[in-house]
């Protein structure tokens, strides 16, 4: 049995994805309900930051805490990876000294090579390319609000981005109509759309996508490392905005997400992001519980190879 990763949402099955929202919800149970487990109890996450993030950090680290592990944090200051070291080099060897290893980083074929020379089980953190334990914490908050999002219609307004990329997987391995508005220039990767076939629809116009939705995503104009580009996108993201407006295209009970951090006023008004139809918060949250139920899924099917 081959070692398991978790580097897009496509390295698991549908029935598996399913299964870690339902464990999820019940370690969220169980973590408010202060109940004692403790499966990473003498276990070691390495954790690779060449990004930093606050809700990364704090949720793995925490998460690995709460399973009574322990969780060290790298950054490129404190690895040779920031210095040159050959990818297959620090795999090699952190893995012979962690039990499982997330890794946020930029170009994802980084994390692709880090993986194939992994002893241990490699969590994707978020690349330029995909975003997906933010995917697993969005799901879990549909599913806790609504039930299954099987047969549902979701809208991306924005960047065609790592998380867009990730909700265009997602489309496909939760069975749901995913409705894409980016402005010209900023569709999401080709292949990646051809690929979901029927399950995604692409355009350039935010009203139409958002008809009769029953969630609307958004995410920042100008992710990290795109700083620069940040005026010429304010002026092509422009209208862009989920705001009032755009939510009543929706269904009425539709709900609100963005991964954050947030800019109120550019990608997203004040009374959406606070207002009654957002559920960021728990989506936040949930980043921790979701990825509690990877770590301990992942060890498992480890368990599992090295017996």
């Amino acid at each position: 049995m081959a070692l398991r990763h978790f580097l897009t949402l496509m390295d698991f099955s549908s029935d598996e994805l399913n299964g870690l929202m339902t464990r999820a919800i019940e370690l969220k149970a169980m973590q408010r309900r202060g109940e004692i487990y403790e499966p990473m109890k003498n276990k070691v996450l390495g954790m690779i930051f060449e990004k930093s993030s606050t809700r990364t950090r704090v949720s793995f680290e925490a998460g690995s805490a709460q399973f009574g592990g322990h969780a060290i944090f790298l950054s490129p200051r404190d690895t040779q990876l920031g210095r040159g070291e050959p990818i297959e080099d620090s795999s090699r060897v952190l893995s012979s000294m962690v039990d499982i290893i997330m890794i946020r980083t930029f170009e994802h074929e980084k994390i692709e090579r880090f993986a194939a020379y992994s002893q241990v089980p490699v969590i994707n953190a978020l690349t330029d390319m995909y975003h997906p334990c933010q995917l697993l914490a969005d799901m879990q908050a549909y599913v806790e609000q609504r039930g299954s999002i099987k047969g549902r219609t979701v809208t991306w307004i924005g960047d065609g981005n790592n998380m867009c990329h990730s909700y265009i997987n997602a489309a496909r391995q939760f069975d749901f109509k995913l409705q894409i508005a980016t402005p010209l220039g900023y569709e999401p990767d080709a292949a990646l759309v051809a690929a979901a076939g029927d399950a995604v629809s692409l355009g350039n116009d935010p009203q139409a996508a958002a008809c009769d939705s029953d969630l609307i995503v958004t995410d920042v104009w100008a992710s990290m490392g795109q700083e620069e580009e940040q005026k010429a996108r304010e002026a092509s993201f422009a209208n862009f905005q989920v705001n009032e407006s755009l939510m009543k295209a929706a269904k009425a009970d539709a709900l609100f997400m963005h991964c954050l951090p947030a800019h109120r006023g550019e990608e997203v008004s004040a009374g959406v992001i606070d207002g009654p139809q957002s559920v960021v918060w728990s989506e936040a949250e949930n980043r921790l519980h979701a990825q509690k139920a990877l770590m301990e899924f992942l060890l498992k099917e480890s368990l599992i190879k090295s017996g």
